[in-house]
């Protein structure tokens, strides 16, 4: 089943504008709301990818982070290629 893209585009445009509203009633840090509103965001932008993609065999210049713990596993990839001197 492929979706329009255009409905595809609205649901991303519904989803960021919902997320600026999470964000900024933010109530702390790892508020619920915003990690919610975080991850639809990411649902609904690969959405539009692939339908985009389907549809035109185009897609846009971005990407979804998978996880933040990719991160930390390159970190620690680059302390291990860092050289230790002495003095």
């Amino acid at each position: 089943m492929s979706i329009d893209p255009r409905v595809a585009l609205q649901s991303l445009t519904t989803a960021l504008e919902e997320h600026l509203i999470a964000a900024s009633a933010r109530r702390g840090e790892g508020d619920p709301t915003v990690e919610a509103a975080f991850f639809a965001v990411a649902d609904a932008f690969e959405v539009y990818d692939d339908s985009l993609y389907e549809a035109y065999g185009e897609v846009t210049p971005l990407e979804v982070i998978d996880d933040v713990d990719d991160d930390d596993e390159q970190d620690a990839e680059d302390d291990e290629d860092l050289e230790i001197v002495q003095d």
